[in-house]
């Protein structure tokens, strides 16, 4: 997410890091170089002029040019700026404590409302609420029986009438239907077009007339760019809306869409949606989000996401075995099982300060993910007691294994040979703290040792021997486990 206006934004900003004095004149320099890296990702042209504007009025002060270090309070300006310019925020939905709440989603085909209302009505659900999902939507064929399949995953009701139906009178009978049932929210998931009509807008205003909706969220195609923004603005002016929430965060490098489309609407991004599965719907922090596009990651979503997802019994399970020296092919297998849970090896480095920037430059990080299963599928096909003692595995059962996992022998003589230095590692990372066990697997993964295939191009057999400078990263990382071993042992 957003790892090219990170790398752009800090190669712009790198003359703060040039040392030396800065001037009026080498600040206004710098700052031109922002102003065209926004432009690059896409930023709407009058943002990203005021943006600079405002930085450049600040920046150029006697009070920053004559501080003992001019530069971390440019910094910090650009940092402010970011924060004002994406926020602020209220992620209240304004629900009533009795009765029936209306929430209606809007935007146009494609966006992924439909996904959306799913992702929304598995938070509120969480939360204690009981919502209902109102089929709204006869324009997209598919529509419909999507809705129903989501709330069938969900064990949510949904109200559905034939396609032939009027969308208005299709709200208001799934709002009598949710009264019956009990509902306390009632999610509505109108239609969309391929742009912006006069019907679209007056079938949506006809909705919120009769209804009464106490919030109106727009749902925003972060991908589209400039048009995201275009859209968001018009149907804010049909509409007043009362948030957006902004989809496909996470196939989106640019960021132009994100950064713009609160400034010209005045609307809040309350939301954003970085996956497909219905549990990937994030509330949208400005300061974090503001972190992460100047390079400075998310630890604190990343924790977030680690009480929530992670199965603490089997952390502490984990942290156990390998303060005991007991870390086995069993033991990483459910580490990957737990990684997993927290999404794709891109996203969980790209809260990692320092790697947002860095993820276009990894040459595996695209098939990381699919790597790990072919992993998984090579633990998978040993033995429990192969998994526990690896040293028992010869080169007989090495060619059983690969024929049952699918890959060749090679691979699998890979993995067992990095999983010695691996296991070091792991029992050197047991007496660390998540986010500092994290760095390590991310240190783990560019290596290579969570890639069975890491050293194969196209046609190749594997190399024997690893690249020397793998050599020399892979000692200094047994260097760095053995000390922490004996300062857990001293402990």
């Amino acid at each position: 997410m957003f790892e090219g206006i990170t790398s752009s934004l800090t190669g712009a900003l790198s003359f703060l890091g040039l040392g030396g004095k800065l001037t009026e004149a080498n600040i206004r320099e710098g700052l031109k170089n922002v102003r065209q890296a926004l432009l690059e990702a896409d930023v709407h042209y009058d943002v990203a002029q005021k943006f600079v504007d405002r930085i450049t009025e600040e920046a150029v002060g006697q009070k920053v040019l004559e501080s003992t270090k001019p530069q971390e309070m440019v910094y910090g300006i650009v940092y402010q700026e970011l924060i004002n310019l994406l926020g602020p925020v209220d992620h209240e939905l304004k629900l009533r404590r009795d009765g029936l709440s209306i929430i209606m989603l809007c935007g146009l085909q494609g966006s992924g409302k439909t996904t959306t209302c799913g992702k929304l009505a598995k938070k509120l659900k969480a939360e204690g609420k009981k919502p209902m999902l109102v089929a709204a939507d006869l324009q997209r064929p598919a529509a419909i029986e999507q809705l129903k399949t989501i709330g069938a995953q969900l064990d949510v009701p949904v109200y559905t009438e034939p396609p032939t139906s009027n969308p208005v009178t299709v709200c208001q009978n799934g709002v009598k239907h949710a009264k019956q049932l009990n509902c306390n929210v009632v999610i509505l998931d109108t239609a969309g077009r391929l742009h912006i009509d006069s019907q679209l807008m007056d079938e949506l205003r006809n909705i919120d007339r009769k209804v009464e909706p106490q919030q109106i969220l727009f749902v925003c195609d972060a991908m589209t760019g400039q048009d995201a923004v275009n859209s968001a603005k018009a149907f804010n002016e049909a509409l007043e809306l009362d948030g957006i929430v902004m989809t496909k965060l996470d196939g989106d490098a640019r960021g132009g869409a994100a950064l713009s489309v609160k400034d010209v609407t005045g609307v809040p991004i309350k939301f954003m949606g970085i996956g497909e599965q219905l549990d990937k719907l994030e509330l949208f922090h400005p300061e974090r989000m503001a972190q992460r596009i100047l390079g400075g990651g998310d630890l604190a979503t990343l924790g977030e996401l680690m009480a929530q997802k992670l199965d603490q019994d089997a952390m502490k399970k984990a942290q156990d075995d390998m303060l005991r020296g007991k870390f086995t092919l069993n033991s990483f297998l459910d580490a990957m099982k737990q990684m997993k849970k927290l999404g794709s090896i891109k996203s969980l480095l790209s809260y990692i300060p320092g790697m947002s920037g860095m993820l276009g430059q990894l040459p595996d990080m695209s098939g990381a993910d699919q790597d790990m299963k072919r992993v998984e599928g090579i633990i998978s096909a040993m033995t429990a007691d192969e998994r526990q003692n690896p040293e028992k595995i010869d080169l007989s059962r090495r060619r059983r294994i690969a024929r049952g996992s699918g890959v060749d022998a090679a691979e699998v003589n890979k993995l067992l040979k990095d999983f010695g230095g691996m296991a070091k590692m792991m029992q050197g990372m047991a007496g660390l703290n998540p986010m500092d066990q994290m760095r390590q697997m991310q240190s783990m993964a560019q290596m290579g040792m969570m890639n069975p295939n890491a050293d194969m191009s196209a046609g190749q057999k594997i190399r024997s021997k690893p690249k020397p400078m793998d050599l020399e990263k892979k000692k200094k990382l047994k260097k760095e486990a053995e000390k922490q071993r004996k300062k857990n042992r001293k402990r």
